[in-house]
């Protein structure tokens, strides 16, 4: 997708590497569905592995598939985390902690402007 398609703050989150303030996105419905990339539609997380962290970003236990994101450290912001991007287009999506719930332990803290959801 051309970024003059996407809204200023989503141009800013996929293309810029920046994140959204906490709770700022309006959420998804609680539906069984698939959460894609803004940018190219790359299928990125299912609606079985959402879950409520408190954090005030989506967060998920897991992708849809190992290779649906691709990962790398940012040492932005005076410290070390692993920034999760669309292994499709590259497209910045957040970050992956590990405080997450089991099986996996893994929070893909996402910012909800990459994301669109499609219910099935």
């Amino acid at each position: 997708m051309e970024s003059k398609k996407l809204s200023h703050m989503a141009h800013a989150v996929t293309q810029l590497g920046e994140t959204e303030p906490p709770f700022s996105h309006p959420g998804f419905p609680s539906k069984k569905g698939l959460f894609s990339c803004v940018c190219c539609s790359n299928k990125l997380f299912s609606s079985s592995k959402k879950f409520e962290s408190g954090s005030g970003w989506p967060s998920f236990s897991s992708p849809i598939t190992n290779d649906a994101v691709a990962t790398e450290v940012d040492l932005s912001h005076g410290m070390k985390r692993t920034e999760v991007h669309c292994s499709s287009c590259e497209a910045h999506l957040g970050h992956v902690f590990e405080d997450g719930p089991a099986p996996t332990g893994l929070r893909f803290c996402i910012n909800g402007v990459a994301l669109k959801f499609q219910q099935t």
